[in-house]
């Protein structure tokens, strides 16, 4: 497989697929792919761009894995209680080399992984498989990691009632929103209408190319869109770091990011 690698994408829906054999994830923090090389492990971004330089410590943390395994998840930072701050991952995705370890030292990073597009022999490019043999071969490999690892694995649930339940009872703290798959779909790059998401707000997808105010709470971004185009956000009210985090809540499942029908666990594991 080679760098870089064009990732899949979910068509926006206003609302979950009914039937069978869809499977439902949560959906936030910042889109990152997971190399692990002979050589060490790299960061991809969504766009194609290395940020092992900006996500060290979830480099450091990818070492264990085995030679040849690339994952795609997103990269998430907690604050001291444990909730999700878009802020702090905002800042260290706009940050520099040389700033992204203080930043690092201070909030570090979790990865949350949602699936697998090559992994070590026997099973090398699984792409072409079925995302449910891809599932299952990713809870292998992340079940060899160390207790403590800030890599898991996203929270999966068949049961469309426990997804329900996620969506309508999460949006206060911020949850983005769902990622539906079909059980038996590839991993194909681009849209399809095999991976389904919905979200609380319409939303675009945007690289930070700037900011302006304090790293640790920028007042506005630089955003490069879709289109090419360059915009600023609007200014960001001035709230506390407790008012202005996402929230994560304790997980309440298994390493291996199962969760029971009917339960209103969220898919971001704490250790």
């Amino acid at each position: 497989m080679d760098w870089p690698v064009s990732v899949a994408l979910a068509q926006p829906v206003p609302a979950l697929p009914t039937g069978t054999g869809w499977v439902f994830e949560m959906k936030d923090g910042h889109r990152t792919l997971m190399w692990r090389t002979d050589g060490g492990v790299r960061l991809q971004a969504r766009s194609g761009r290395d940020v092992t330089a900006v996500w060290g410590d979830l480099a450091l943390a990818g070492l264990p894995l085995p030679t040849g395994t690339v994952l795609d998840g997103e990269a998430v930072i907690a604050t001291e209680d444990g909730r999700i701050s878009f802020e702090a991952a905002q800042a260290r995705a706009a940050s520099s080399p040389s700033r992204a370890p203080l930043l690092a030292s201070r909030r570090p990073a979790h990865y949350i992984v949602w699936d697998a597009l090559q992994l070590p022999p026997p099973f090398g490019d699984v792409r072409a498989r079925p995302y449910r043999e891809r599932r299952a071969a990713l809870l292998d490999v992340l079940s060899g990691l160390p207790a403590n690892s800030p890599i898991q694995a996203v929270s999966a649930t068949s049961d469309r009632h426990t997804a329900l339940t996620w969506y309508n009872t999460l949006q206060d703290q911020g949850v983005e929103g769902l990622v539906a798959k079909h059980a038996a779909s590839p991993y194909r790059a681009g849209r399809s209408g095999a991976w389904q998401k919905i979200r609380h707000a319409e939303t675009i997808d945007a690289h930070v190319v700037g900011y302006t105010g304090p790293a640790t709470r920028p007042r506005t971004l630089a955003v490069q869109l879709p289109d090419g185009r360059t915009a600023l956000t609007r200014d960001s009210p001035r709230r506390s770091p407790r008012g202005s985090a996402r929230s994560w809540p304790p997980s309440g499942q298994d390493r291996r990011g199962t969760a029971a029908p009917g339960s209103p666990t969220p898919p971001f594991p704490t250790e």
